[in-house]
């Protein structure tokens, strides 16, 4: 559960809220509270970014099955070494 602020006390430091999360994202994100009831969160906007990114792979349907189909086929050890990859693309 993330740690909770309450609206006042959100108001009060929000400034402090913001060069805090900014600089330490690993603190996640902070529930903010009305009457004890969560209602909105803040978070570091990488945070966000990285929330909407995964939202969008998991959306696309086409994508996820490619991605299952890869993890299939890592579990069965389907794999090309890097060396095959490299010569292949000329690198």
């Amino acid at each position: 559960m993330p740690k909770s602020l309450t609206i006042t006390e959100t108001r009060a430091k929000l400034l402090d809220l913001a060069d805090s999360l900014s600089k330490d994202v690993e603190k996640g994100a902070l529930a903010i509270t009305r009457y004890g009831e969560p209602v909105l969160a803040l978070m570091p906007w990488e945070l966000y970014e990285s929330l909407v990114e995964t939202l969008e792979i998991l959306s696309d349907e086409e994508l996820m099955q490619n991605l299952r189909k890869s993890i299939q086929q890592v579990q069965k050890g389907k794999l090309i070494p890097l060396e095959t990859v490299e010569r292949r693309l000329g690198l």
